[in-house]
Formats: structure tokens, C-alpha cells, sequence
């Protein structure tokens, strides 16, 4: 999965994760949507977290599956 392809999935996630939202602010949720909810946040920190891996291996020259392994603070230096 490419970087755009990525982005394009986050900002449906934020799309339908907004619209729950709302929905939890006007009438709450029932437990369906509750759990729809939880589901879609666990899946918007996978999408963010493949995209930092992504990232860092474009900084760092290493593959994804490693990039969990350098520091913390040296790993979002690619944010700076």
C-alpha cells in the first residue's frame, strides 16, 4: 500500500470516526456503533503507525519492520 493510498484510508476512517462522533453527541451511541467506533480508532492507529514505519524507513533507509526499533524520539525526527 502506497503513502497516498494510506492518507486517502485515514481520511475515511476521520470521515466515518466524525460522523459517529457526532452522532454520540446528539443521541449516543448504541452498542453497535460503540463498537464500530473502537474498531474504526484501532484501525486509524494501524494506518498511522504503517505510515510512521513507511516514513522512517524513507529516512532512515531501513525497512518498516524494523523501524519499531530505533528510538522512539529518533524515529518522528522525520517530523522536524
Amino acid at each position: 500500500m502506497e503513502d497516498t493510498q494510506i492518507l486517502g484510508r485515514i481520511g475515511e476512517l476521520v470521515a466515518e470516526e466524525h460522523q459517529l462522533r457526532a452522532r454520540a453527541a446528539g443521541d449516543g451511541l448504541d452498542e453497535q456503533s460503540s463498537a464500530r467506533l473502537r474498531a474504526l480508532e484501532e484501525h486509524l492507529d494501524q494506518c498511522w503507525d504503517l505510515l510512521r514505519q513507511r516514513r522512517a524507513a524513507e529516512e532512515f533507509g531501513q525497512d518498516p519492520g524494523t523501524a519499531h526499533q530505533r528510538p522512539s524520539d529518533e524515529v518522528e525526527s522525520y517530523l522536524q
